[in-house]
C-alpha cells in the first residue's frame, strides 16, 4: 500500500526521511542535484521540497518534474511517497539558492542542517531543512 506524506504544518521525521530517500534516488539516476532542502512557506502554512538542478535550465522544469515523477513511481512500496505538488524545481543559480549557498555549504553528500528564523543579507528565512547546497 502506498503511503503519501502529508506536507503541512510541522516538518515531520517522515517528511525528512522521504526527502532524503528521494534525493538518494535522484543521485542514483545521475540527476545532478546541487541543492536539496525543505523550505517552509509561512503564507501557505506548508513545506516544499526544493531541488536546484542544472537540468532545469537545460531541459526545462516540465521535463525535470516528469523525470522526478518517474523516479518517485519506482520507489519501493514500503517507502513514504511525496507528491510532485509538494516539490519545486529550480535552477541552481536561482536567487534563493545563491543566497543560501552564501551562508551554508554542505558539500556533495547528504547532510541534515536545520536553518530556522535566520536573516541572510536582509532576507528572512522562516525555516528550512537542508540536505545539500553545493
Amino acid at each position: 500500500m502506498v503511503e503519501e506524506v502529508l506536507v503541512t504544518g510541522a516538518l515531520t521525521q517522515e517528511m525528512i526521511m522521504a526527502g532524503e530517500s528521494l534525493l538518494r534516488s535522484l543521485d542514483k539516476s545521475n540527476l545532478d542535484t546541487r541543492g536539496a532542502l525543505w523550505l517552509y512557506l509561512s503564507e501557505e502554512n506548508c513545506w516544499r521540497l526544493l531541488f536546484a538542478l542544472p537540468a532545469v535550465r537545460v531541459l526545462g522544469p516540465k521535463a525535470v518534474y516528469k523525470k522526478i515523477r518517474s523516479i518517485i513511481n519506482k520507489l519501493p512500496e514500503n517507502e513514504p511517497k511525496l507528491e510532485t505538488k509538494d516539490i519545486t524545481v529550480t535552477d541552481e543559480n536561482a536567487p534563493l539558492i545563491v543566497l543560501l549557498k552564501g551562508a551554508i555549504s554542505t558539500g556533495p553528500g547528504i547532510s541534515g542542517t536545520r536553518f530556522s528564523r535566520n536573516t541572510i543579507n536582509g532576507h528572512f528565512i522562516e525555516d528550512a531543512y537542508i540536505y545539500r547546497l553545493t
